[in-house]
Formats: structure tokens, C-alpha cells, sequence
């Protein structure tokens, strides 16, 4: 499949509505826009009443072919707004082959002034829209937009949600025949239930027909305008098959809406977040005194896309958790707590720029694009020993800042000093012990202590490694602020955030140490040296005492496979014995229900790139938890689940 995605190719007429070039049609009808997509989205579907009737926590999941200019969306929000519960939420999944640009986008909005309360807020976080899926926060979590950027037939098979209700929408069959195909619809029974119901403006023969042996049972109504007549339908079919048991969804929690999150870097603050915007009561539970005292707790990370050219799992984990963590950075002080300055990964030698060269090829060049030596200079601001490869929606982030925003919730309270040294199960409840002393219990734990979680018998069988970096940092000159992007080579060096420039990182897999050695030092000012001779010169590296420099060192925390460990905890034991057949035959799939450990779940492994990867994470905790769709591909979620290493050992014979 190939990454480099195509914007929407779009004219816009002299009332100022927008035609699609690529399909040779309208967006949405002249007079009628908005009338029709109340009519045949809402109406159709029965959204009023729907929404009226959810009760507090419940989540409607909307589900659409086509996002276009996102008018649906935004009256369906609106609507959702005005007549739900206030903690009900909405959940909206919608693909798009082609998505607008940002000026685009900004264009179309401005033919519906009245709903700017609900366009305002997602152009405002309307960044890195890259291909796969790309999740929105709105309305303080409220309201969760799931947007899949790629063909429908793509798309689709990918996601694991439960639809309510569907908007079959989209250019018109005439105009766009690849996309109404019985392929199309039957992932859309795949996602349904008994009582999904659809609505779509096309009254097509075959579209009904086929719609129909999907397990849809569809009828005619009048139509609005010069629509003769328009249709819903209700799905009535089997349900799909549930996915292998040890990777299935474990069922809902009963009791209340508590949890408790163990660890408040990067992934447990995330996890809070995600929770409490769901309606979680959350207690965060840290041994040291305040969040990110560990390995989020440097002055400044990179915001580093380590991509594959191949479409693994790691690499739509990163570009999915890249566009998450950019937009929840647009609500931070740019300058002081993150800065999208961009980021150049060098060419150091002729394998690193032959990789970078397939890169370049198989990824838009709004994600990454490759920069001769004189225009990496002109970029950056100082002398390169070579051009490299450009992010320009990269960049550095204080963590700590995140942390804090992150945690900063009427729901969520932190308990520093709280040492769990024990987890419990008492009355439905996980309670965390710290030697005699109960610090808390709820029916939900998450465990996003980094390494730290394998001391929990839950955890103990998890393949996880520590490893030590440290970070040196450097007062700035009034040379050194010329440097105007990260660069990065085998280590990195950021702007100046403040008055200094932060310079790492070292990668020691045997010192258990957390002091910082003159040693690193003296290694890091090497790696500056490689980086740009012209930038240490600035910095008058040469004449720093590395035994009189400042810095931190922690530890990354790393998986095998380089992914990480997100998802449901099962009882090692019991899962050994459930699927031992697994030893003999692979192919075996017992229908067996998973022995899981009931509300235990785990956050942890995203080794140096948890700016990236841990936001999003906490999202699909958030999701594995409520019942809601997965933030990303099925197989990135099974290729993170904590069961693949049990499974692993099981299928060796281990």
C-alpha cells in the first residue's frame, strides 16, 4: 500500500462551495446542504431521539464513508451537544481518501458561520493529518473523532469498533464506483449490531440490493429537494465472528468509575487523561514527589519519527501517535513548553541516506522530505557536515509540561509519595499496597511504571529492558541560538528552551546508576562534534569541563520488538494452561475465554519515543476499557497486546 497521501484537489465556485477535480462532483448539494444532511444522516438514523436517551457514560459511535469537508460531523455534534446528557459521549469514525488541506478546510467552514462552536475547535488541532488513523480530542474528551485517511477498502478491515449508526456517504456511485462496492458494505455489517442503523441519499438498484445481502434491511422514504427519495436501513444480519479469545475485548467493568493509575510519566499521565475524559474518577499513584521525575522528566525531548518504509506496525504506531501528540501540544505554550521547529535527521553515511532515500519515497513530503547540505544549513541555522532528512512537523517538547496538562483534570489526583510495592484483589477492588500501608483501591488499575511493572507477579513474564541514557545540558551562547531545528545524528541537540540547549543521549544497557558520569558528558560533547563542528564551536564545547556540566540520567524502557506493551493483563498460568494445544498445533485457535486478570491493565515499554507513542497509548486504554473503537488498526493493537509474548513462548514450546 503506499503512504504518500493526496490532498482533495479542490475549485470552489462564486458562492464559494467547494468541487472535487479528483471526482468531478459537489460536496454537498447548493441549496440544501446542510437540510440534507440533517434529513438523511439524522433523521434517518433517528439521532434526536438516540441522543436524547443516552444516559451518563453511554457513547453513540457514528460511523462514515467519506468525511469531506466534515459537515456531517459538525451537525451531528451540534445535535449531540444540545440534547445529550452532558457525561454521554460521541464517537465519530470517519474515512477519507482524500483529506482537505487546513486552508481548505478553514475555506469551506466559513459557509456555515453557526456552528463555529464545533468547526473552530477541530481546525484548531487540524494538524499532521497523515495517513492510517488519526484521533481528535474534542470538547475536553467529550467528543472523540477517529478519522481513517486512506481508501474505505483499506480502512475499514482495520478497524475494530461497534457502529451505532451509519452515514453512507460520499461522492456519488456514477463518480466514484470504487468505492460502493459489496466489499464496502460488507465491512460495514462487519461493524454493525442488531439495531445499527443507516442512512444514505442514493436510492442505487444495486446499492440496495447489495446493502441488503450484507444483512441490511433497507426501505425507500421521500426524499428533500431534488431528491426523489432517500433510504435507511437497519442492520438484522449475523454478527461478525469475535477475533482469537486471547485478543478479544474482556468484558465491561461492573461498579463504579474508578481507577487507579500506577506511575505519572508520560504513559500514566496519558492513561489519567484518557480516563478522566470519559468520566473516570482517577487517582495517580507516584512514588517521588510530583509527576515526571524520571525518564519524562528531561528539559527537553525530541519529537523523533523512527519510520519504516514498510508499513509495519511500529511505523503506524508512530505516525498515528505522532498526529495525536502534535495535536495535544497545539494547547501548550509554544516556545516554552514544546516548539515545532522541525526536525533534520542527518545523512551521516551512505546507508543512512539510502534509507532516508526509500523514506522519502514512500511518504508524503508534508510528513518528511529530504534537504540537500546547503538547504539543511540554510534550515537550521548553522554549518552541517551533510543534508538529511526533514520533519517539518517535528520538534522538541519540555515532557514535564505535557505531564502536568495532562494530569491537569477536576477528576484525576495525583498521590505522590505513594511506593506501591504490592498489588491486591479484594472484593472486586485492586488495592495498592505499600509494605502494611493501603494507598488506594478501585476496580481498575493500570500499571505505566516504565521497567518497574515487572516487580508485579502480573507483569513478571513481560519482556521488558532497561536501558540508561543521560542528557547534558548546555548553558546557550549568543551564537549557539542561531541553531533554529532539532538536528540529530547518533544523538540530538535541540533550540535553546530558555537559556539552554539540551544535548543527548547516551544508551548504556549495563549501569543501573541514575548519577551522571563526566564520561557521558565527555561522550555526548562527541556526539555534538558529529552532529556540527560549527554548533560546538558556537557552544565552546572544546573548553567545557565535562566533570563541571549539568544533566539527568534515567532509564528508556524497551520492548524486543521495539512496540509497546499496552493492553489487558491475563493470569500467566491459567493462560498457559487455556491454550497449551498452541505448543503442538499453531494453527489452533481454542475457543476458550481468556483468563484475564479482571480491570488489570498495563501501560509501558515506549523505550525513546514515548512523546510519541504514550499519549496515543492511553487513548487505546481508554477504548479497551469503555468498549469504544480502537484508536488504531486492529493488528497494531494485537501487535502491542501484552499477550503476544505468552502466545510467543506457547507457539515455541518455551
Amino acid at each position: 500500500m503506499s503512504r504518500h497521501h493526496e490532498h482533495a484537489q479542490i475549485d470552489w465556485d462564486d458562492q464559494g462551495r467547494p468541487h472535487s477535480r479528483q471526482y468531478d462532483d459537489v460536496y454537498f448539494a447548493k441549496e440544501e446542504g446542510l437540510d440534507e444532511t440533517l434529513y438523511v444522516f439524522i433523521e434517518q438514523n433517528q439521532l434526536r431521539q438516540r441522543f436524547s436517551a443516552l444516559a451518563a457514560h453511554d457513547c453513540l459511535v457514528i460511523g462514515e464513508t467519506g468525511f469531506g469537508t466534515g459537515m456531517n460531523f459538525f451537525c451531528a455534534w451540534q445535535l449531540f451537544a444540545e440534547l445529550a446528557h452532558p457525561e454521554a459521549r460521541l464517537h465519530f469514525v470517519s474515512v477519507e481518501k482524500y483529506p482537505l488541506t487546513r486552508d481548505d478546510l478553514a475555506r469551506a467552514m466559513q459557509l456555515w458561520p453557526h456552528l463555529a462552536a464545533y468547526t473552530q475547535p477541530l481546525l484548531a488541532q487540524y494538524v499532521a493529518i497523515h495517513p492510517g488513523f488519526q484521533q481528535f480530542s474534542l470538547d475536553g474528551g467529550r467528543v472523540t473523532l477517529t478519522l481513517m485517511i486512506g481508501d474505505a477498502l483499506e480502512q475499514l478491515p482495520q478497524l475494530d469498533a461497534r457502529i451505532d449508526a451509519w452515514f453512507l456517504d460520499g461522492f456519488a456511485p456514477a463518480k466514484n464506483p470504487d468505492m460502493w462496492t459489496p466489499e464496502l458494505f460488507t465491512q460495514l455489517a462487519r461493524l454493525s449490531h442488531p439495531g445499527t442503523t443507516l442512512g444514505t441519499f442514493t436510492t442505487t438498484g444495486w446499492v440496495r440490493r447489495s446493502l441488503i445481502d450484507a444483512g441490511f434491511t433497507m426501505k425507500k422514504v421521500p426524499g428533500l429537494g431534488k431528491k426523489w427519495e432517500v433510504m435507511h436501513g437497519l442492520f438484522t444480519g449475523t454478527p461478525a465472528p469475535l477475533p482469537a479469545p486471547w485478543y478479544a475485548r474482556p468484558a465491561a467493568l461492573p461498579g463504579p468509575r474508578q481507577a487507579l493509575v500506577i506511575g505519572a510519566g508520560l504513559a500514566g499521565s496519558a492513561t489519567a487523561a484518557s480516563l478522566a475524559a470519559r468520566g473516570w474518577q482517577v487517582s495517580v499513584l507516584e512514588r517521588h514527589d510530583g509527576a515526571a521525575r524520571e525518564a519524562s522528566g528531561n528539559p527537553q525531548g525530541v519529537l523523533y519519527l523512527k519510520l519504516s518504509a514498510h508499513g509495519t506496525a511500529l511505523s503506524q504506531m508512530i505516525l498515528a501517535g505522532f498526529g495525536y501528540t502534535r495535536r495535544w501540544l497545539e494547547r501548550l505554550q509554544r516556545g516554552h513548553d514544546w516548539d515545532g521547529c522541525g526536525v533534520l535527521q542527518l545523512a551521516f553515511d551512505d546507508k543512512e541516506a539510502a534509507r532516508q532515500g526509500k523514506l522519502a519515497e514512500a511518504f508524503d513530503s508534508s510528513l518528511l522530505h529530504v534537504l540537500a547540505r546547503e538547504q539543511a544549513e540554510a534550515l537550521a541555522g548553522v554549518a552541517l557536515p551533510a543534508g538529511g532528512l526533514f520533519y517539518p512537523e517535528g520538534g522538541w517538547v519540555h515532557p514535564p509540561a505535557l505531564c502536568q496538562a495532562q494530569l491537569n483534570h477536576p477528576r484525576i489526583t495525583l498521590l505522590s509519595h505513594a511506593n506501591v510495592l504490592e498489588l491486591r484483589k479484594a472484593d472486586g477492588l485492586w488495592q495498592a499496597w505499600d509494605g502494611e500501608r493501603l494507598l488506594a483501591s478501585a476496580p481498575l488499575m493500570v500499571l505505566a511504571g516504565a521497567a518497574e511493572v515487572r516487580s508485579f507477579a502480573a507483569c513478571a513474564e513481560l519482556a521488558l529492558k532497561r536501558i540508561r541514557g543521560q542528557i547534558t545540558r548546555l548553558p546557550a551562547s549568543e551564537a549557539s541560538r542561531a541553531l533554529r531545528t532539532v538536528v540529530c545524528a547518533e544523538g540530538y541537540v535541540a533550540p535553546p528552551r530558555g537559556d539552554e540547549h539540551t544535548l543527548g543521549a547516551s544508551f548504556d544497557f549495563h549501569s543501573q546508576s541514575t548519577t551522571p558520569t563526566a564520561a557521558e558528558h565527555q561522550s555526548n560533547l562527541a556526539l555534538l562534534g558529529e552532529i556540527s563542528p560549527d554548533l560546538a564551536a558556537r557552544l565552546g564545547a572544546a573548553e567545557l569541563d565535562p566533570a563541571q556540566l549539568e544533566g539527568r540520567a534515567a532509564f528508556r524502557c524497551t520492548s524486543p520488538d521495539y512496540l509497546p506493551i499496552v493492553g489487558p493483563l491475563a493470569d500467566a498460568q491459567g493462560f498457559a494452561e487455556a491454550y497449551a494445544v498452541l505448543g503442538k498445533d499453531a494453527r489452533q485457535v481454542p475457543q476458550l475465554e481468556c483468563p484475564w486478570l479482571e480491570g488489570l491493565y498495563v501501560n509501558s515499554g515506549h523505550g525513546s519515543r514515548g512523546l510519541i507513542t504514550a499519549p496515543l497509548c492511553g487513548e487505546l486504554i481508554a477504548a479497551w476499557v469503555s468498549g469504544e473503537p480502537l484508536p488504531v488498526p486492529r493488528a497494531v493493537a494485537e501487535a502491542c497486546h501484552p499477550n503476544r509474548f505468552a502466545l510467543r513462548r506457547l507457539i515455541r514450546g518455551k
